[in-house]
């Protein structure tokens, strides 16, 4: 049974549809990716499944079981956390106030109960536990993002959505946040991903689908779409080379991830 899935899906704004009638599922421990132009519903859909929006038509569903209805903190409390497009930290706070508000969605929520994950996010982001008093408006638009995601993680989730992680970041940093993206996924952490970067996405990627106009056009595993023609014209460009996928299998990430941004 799928961890999450989404039925018949249509979402819009006023009176016009943006999504129309979309279908997708997202298994337990697998990163799937959602990618398309921008404008095409990649983040419609992504703030739908977090209760952002509200469904015009159609279910979504949870381990089997509807949450079309739910609340976003509902349904951050069953396990959806949502890194939105642009971040959304609060700058004027520091580092360590910005991750404590992660973790508000938790059931019985305390100090106790919090320090453990506070542990596992900072070693994750080594610069994060170092600055943690340090004002996170102050940060570059990678560190940032780190910020944002490790916000993301502090709730625990069952289910990770980025969306557009990749939107304002240095092309270096970019590599190494898909990496940790995949390391994520190989902890055992399921991901829905929204992402304009085709070929960085459907390369960590077990599945995708493709977006355009607010439906589903082609889906499939992350290596077969990146290797059909349809994809490679519209988003790749014939024998395009990203030299970011390369330096994913270069040095250790959390070397990395620390040179990078410092």
């Amino acid at each position: 049974m799928p961890l999450l899935e989404v039925r018949n899906l249509s979402v819009g704004y006023s009176r016009e549809n943006v999504l129309h009638d979309v279908s997708l599922t997202l298994m337990k421990g697998e990163i799937v990716t959602l990618v398309g132009a921008n404008g095409a519903g990649k983040s419609t859909l992504v703030r739908s499944i977090s209760g952002l929006m509200q469904a015009r038509q159609g279910e979504i569903l949870l381990d089997g079981k509807l949450i079309t209805k739910l609340s976003p903190a509902a349904r951050l409390a069953r396990g959806i956390s949502h890194v939105p497009e642009g971040r959304q930290i609060f700058l004027g706070m520091t580092v360590v106030e910005n991750l404590h508000l992660g973790g508000y969605g938790v059931a019985n929520r305390s100090k106790e109960s919090e320090a453990p994950r506070l542990k596992q996010v900072y070693d994750l982001f080594p610069i994060l536990r170092e600055r943690f008093d340090h004002i996170a408006g102050n940060f570059s638009g990678g560190q940032q993002q780190l910020l944002a995601i490790a916000r993301g993680l502090m709730s625990a989730p069952r289910i990770l959505v980025l969306d557009e992680p990749s939107l304002g970041v240095a092309p270096l940093l970019v590599a190494e946040i898909f990496e940790l993206i995949k390391k994520l996924r190989d902890e055992g952490l399921t991901i829905l991903l929204a992402e304009q970067n085709a070929r960085l996405a459907l390369a960590i990627a077990d599945r995708g689908y493709v977006f355009e106009n607010g439906c589903v056009t082609l889906s499939g595993s992350g290596k077969d779409l990146l290797k059909s023609p349809e994809i490679v014209e519209k988003y790749l460009g014939a024998g395009a080379v990203e030299k970011n996928e390369l330096s994913m299998r270069s040095e250790p990430m959390a070397a990395k991830l620390s040179a990078l941004i410092r």
